[in-house]
C-alpha cells in the first residue's frame, strides 16, 4: 500500500470526526468507528436471537402445548441459528478485528476502509429482511438454520426467497470484511514485524479471514440452488427430477464445518492474548500455537461428513470421517495445554477478562470433549440430532465464542472508552453468567443420552424434570446479558479515567504497537510502546 493512500485514510478517519451525530456514523471509514458499530450490532443481534430462545424455552419449561403453536416453534428456531450465527458471532469478532488489529500490527487504519463502512452498513439490512419475514403471512423460515433439502425446497413455506437474500447479503459482508483484514495484515504490518512476530490475535484472524473467502462462496451456491429447485423448477435436491437430497448435506457441511471454526479461531486468539497478561507471563509455546491454529483451518476442511454419518455412507468413508475428527482434537489439545502451561506458576490475579477466559478454558473443553465423542460413528448413530449434540455446539459457541467475546470487551473497554468500568457489576455477570449457562446446557447432554429429539415443540413426560431446569437456566443466563448492557452503558458514560495500562502490572497491552503519525512515510520504525 502507497503512502499517498495511507494519507488518504488518515484523511477520511480525521474528516469522519468532523462529523456530528448519525452522519458520522453512517459516512465513517475509521476502524474504530466501523469496530463499535460491529460490537453494538453484534450485542443487539444477541439480544435478539436470546429473546427468540426464551420464547423457545418457555414452550419447552413443561410438555404440552402451552404458548406457540408447533410451526412457529420451528421458525423460531430456525432465526434463533441465523441470528446468532451470522449476526452475533461472526459480526461481534469482526468488530474485534476493526478495533484491534491496525492497532497491533503498527497501521494507521485498515486497508480498504470505504468497503470497511460497506461490509458494516449491508448487514442491519440483511437482518431486517430476515426479521421481516415474521410478519409476513408464510411466516418465517420454518426449516431448521442448516434448511436441509427437500424441508427448504419442497416443502418450504412462502418466505424462503427473502432467506435467501438475507444470507446473500450476510456472505458478502463477511466476504469483503474477511478481503480488508487479510490484505490489512499482508499489506501494512510495521517494518520488522515477521510473520512470526504477529501477535497470537492477529495470527488467528489472520487464518479465519483466509477461512471465510474459502466457504462462503460454498453457502452462496447452495442457497442459490435452494432458491432455484423452490421458485425456478430445477431439481438439484429433488430425487424425481434426477437430484439427490443428501448432496444438499454435503455441500451444507462443506461450508458448515469450517464456519465452525470460523467462530472459534479468533476466540483462542483473544483468551492467548489475555491469559499471558493475566499470568505476567509469555504465551507459552508461540511457534506451536501458530502452527496448531494453521492445522485446525486444514483438517476443517476434510471432517464435513461427521454431520451426515446416519445418511447412508459406505464404511471406509465413515472410517475417513471419524479419523480425520478425532485428529483435530490434537490441535486444538495443543492449545489447551498451552494455556494451561502459561498459566502455571505464573503471577496470577482474577480480573473480569481472566476470569472469562478461565471459564472458556475449561467449558470450552467440555464442548471439545463432547464433540469427540460425536466423531465415533458406531456413538453417533445413538446421538445424533439429540439433544446431545444440542449441549455440545452451544457449550463450543456460548461458554466458547461468547465468553470470549466477553473476556475480550472487558479486556480492551478501558482502552476503547477511556474509563474502568464497574468491578462489582461485571463480577455479577461473570458469576450469573457462569451458573446460569451451565444450568442451560449441562442437563441437555442428559436429555440426549435419554433419547430427547432436537427442535421439538413438545416432549414425553420422562424429560420434564431436565427440561424444567434448562428452561430456568436459559432465563436466567439471558437476564444476566442485561448486567453487561449496564456494565457497558456505564463505562461510557463515566467512571475512574483509564489508566495508559489498565491491567496495572499486566503486560497484555504490550502488543498494541503504535499507530504511525499521520502522514508517516515509514522511513522508521514506529516506536513499540
Amino acid at each position: 500500500m502507497t503512502t499517498h493512500t495511507i494519507d488518504e485514510s488518515l484523511d477520511d478517519a480525521h474528516h469522519d470526526h468532523k462529523m456530528k451525530g448519525i452522519k458520522r456514523w453512517l459516512y465513517t471509514t475509521n476502524h474504530k468507528d466501523i469496530g463499535t458499530l460491529y460490537l453494538w450490532f453484534s450485542f443487539i443481534m444477541l439480544l435478539t436471537g436470546g429473546a427468540l430462545a426464551m420464547v423457545i424455552r418457555a414452550e419447552l419449561f413443561q410438555p404440552g402445548l402451552q404458548i406457540v403453536e408447533p410451526d412457529f416453534f420451528n421458525q423460531l428456531t430456525t432465526v434463533h441459528g441465523l441470528i446468532m450465527v451470522f449476526g452475533a458471532i461472526m459480526p461481534a469478532f469482526t468488530g474485534f478485528a476493526n478495533w484491534m488489529l491496525p492497532m497491533m500490527i503498527g497501521a494507521p487504519d485498515m486497508a480498504l476502509p470505504r468497503m470497511n463502512n460497506w461490509s458494516f452498513w449491508i448487514l442491519p439490512f440483511a437482518f431486517a429482511i430476515l426479521l421481516s419475514s415474521f410478519f409476513m403471512e408464510s411466516g418465517a423460515p420454518n426449516f431448521g438454520w442448516t434448511f436441509y433439502a427437500p424441508l427448504s425446497t419442497t416443502y418450504s413455506n412462502g418466505s424462503t426467497a427473502f432467506f435467501v437474500f438475507a444470507v446473500h447479503i450476510m456472505g458478502v459482508s463477511s466476504i469483503m470484511g474477511a478481503i480488508n483484514i487479510v490484505v490489512t495484515i499482508m499489506n501494512m504490518r510495521a517494518p520488522g514485524m515477521t510473520y512470526m512476530k504477529m501477535p497470537l490475535f492477529v495470527w488467528t484472524f489472520f487464518i479465519m479471514a483466509y477461512l471465510l473467502i474459502a466457504v462462503m462462496p460454498v453457502l452462496a451456491g447452495v442457497v442459490t440452488m435452494v432458491l432455484t429447485d423452490t421458485y425456478f423448477g430445477t431439481s438439484f435436491f429433488n430425487a424425481a427430477g434426477g437430484g439427490d437430497p443428501v448432496m444438499f448435506q454435503h455441500i451444507f457441511w462443506f461450508f458448515g464445518h469450517p464456519e465452525v471454526y470460523i467462530m472459534i479461531l479468533p476466540a483462542f486468539g483473544i483468551v492467548s492474548t489475555i491469559i499471558p497478561a493475566f499470568a505476567r507471563k509469555k504465551l507459552f509455546g508461540y511457534s506451536s500455537m501458530v502452527y496448531a491454529t494453521g492445522s485446525i483451518a486444514l483438517l476443517s476442511f476434510i471432517v464435513w461428513a461427521h454431520h451426515m454419518f446416519t445418511t447412508g455412507m459406505p464404511l471406509f468413508g465413515e472410517l475417513f470421517f471419524m479419523y480425520c475428527t478425532m485428529l483435530i482434537a490434537v490441535p486444538t489439545g495443543v492449545k489447551v495445554f498451552n494455556w494451561v502451561a502459561t498459566m502455571w506458576r505464573g503471577s496470577m490475579t482474577f480480573e473480569v477478562p481472566m476470569l472469562f477466559s478461565i471459564a472458556f478454558v475449561i467449558l470450552f473443553t467440555i464442548g471439545g470433549f463432547s464433540g469427540l465423542m460425536l466423531a465415533l460413528t458406531p456413538v453417533d448413530f445413538q446421538y445424533h440430532d439429540t439433544y446431545f449434540v444440542v449441549a455440545h455446539f452451544h457449550y463450543v459457541l456460548v461458554t466458547g465464542s461468547l465468553f470470549s467475546i466477553y473476556a475480550g470487551a472487558y479486556f480492551w473497554l478501558p482502552k476503547w472508552t477511556g474509563h474502568m468500568y464497574s468491578d462489582s457489576l461485571s463480577k455479577w455477570h461473570f458469576w450469573c453468567s457462569l451458573i446460569s449457562v451451565n444450568l442451560l446446557f449441562f442437563p441437555m447432554h442428559f436429555l440426549g443420552l435419554a433419547g430427547m429429539p432436537r427442535r421439538i415443540p413438545d416432549y414425553a413426560l420422562q424429560f420434564a424434570d431436565f427440561n424444567k431446569w434448562v428452561s430456568i437456566g436459559g432465563f436466567a443466563f439471558g437476564l444476566s446479558q442485561l448486567i453487561f448492557l449496564a456494565v457497558v452503558i456505564k463505562c461510557i458514560r463515566g467512571g475512574n479515567k483509564a489508566p495508559a495500562k489498565p491491567w496495572d502490572g499486566a503486560e497484555g497491552l504490550e502488543w498494541t504497537v503504535a499507530s504511525p503519525a499521520p502522514y508517516h512515510t515509514f522511513s522508521t520504525p514506529p516506536k513499540v510502546d
